[in-house]
């Protein structure tokens, strides 16, 4: 663990957690967008704001088919681009950023993505969660990735006690081992996805209930 001034035995907990993630889960990288170069892993995941992966990987199908280049999509119509991504919401934001961003890795690094995190988040449609997730998935360097599942669970399991996603992802780099760091995001999106989930959330199925912050309130709470 990182220096954090925890508890011995909330370092324990926490220690049990990540091994129990692991056992269930694996280590192993797997990123739920779609994609075979680092520029439509970047653009399929400025989709993904607000959008499903399931849904963004039915429009990047097809979008990826019309548009073969990141230099494609940099000559892109807007109007057209967002017919070609309406089903992902906020369609006419992510046509003016995704047009704007790929001019920019067109013009400014030879159409290639870059892997510094202030040169992602300086391009239009990148914050820090997609730069991450490109720093993650294409270049491996640790990165944490809060998105609505990483964020409610992490709270969940007393991982953190914020609401502002950056905020949570600087707890999460204080807490959890580096070699965690992206790993965890896949781990809690799946748990997120399957037994964790926002609304009703399967508790008494959960592999991590005994450390569960959240189980252990509520059993308070129903005493």
């Amino acid at each position: 663990m990182a220096n954090q001034r925890i508890s011995k035995k909330e370092r324990e907990r926490m220690e049990r957690v990540i091994a129990a993630l692991n056992r269930e889960y694996t280590t192993e990288s797997k990123i739920f967008l779609d994609h075979e170069t680092p520029w439509q892993l970047l653009i399929a995941t400025i989709l993904s704001a607000q959008c499903t992966d399931a849904r963004v990987n039915i429009v990047t199908k097809d979008l990826f088919k019309k548009y073969t280049s990141i230099h494609a999509l940099a000559e892109a119509k807007q109007e057209e681009l967002e017919k070609d991504i309406h089903s992902t919401g906020f369609y006419k934001n992510k046509a003016k950023n995704i047009i704007a961003c790929a001019k920019t890795l067109v013009e400014k690094y030879n159409g290639e993505v870059p892997s510094d995190i202030d040169a992602l988040t300086n391009l239009a449609g990148v914050g820090r969660k997609t730069a991450n997730v490109i720093r993650g998935n294409i270049y491996q360097e640790p990165s944490i990735v809060v998105d609505t599942h990483v964020k409610r669970i992490s709270i969940r399991l007393g991982f953190t006690k914020e609401e502002d996603p950056v905020k949570i992802e600087f707890d999460l780099m204080k807490l959890l081992p580096k070699e965690q760091w992206i790993p965890y995001n896949i781990q809690i999106i799946t748990l997120g996805r399957t037994i964790c989930t926002a609304r009703s959330p399967k508790c008494q199925e959960c592999f991590l209930r005994e450390e569960c912050i959240y189980v252990k309130n509520n059993r308070t709470k129903n005493i």
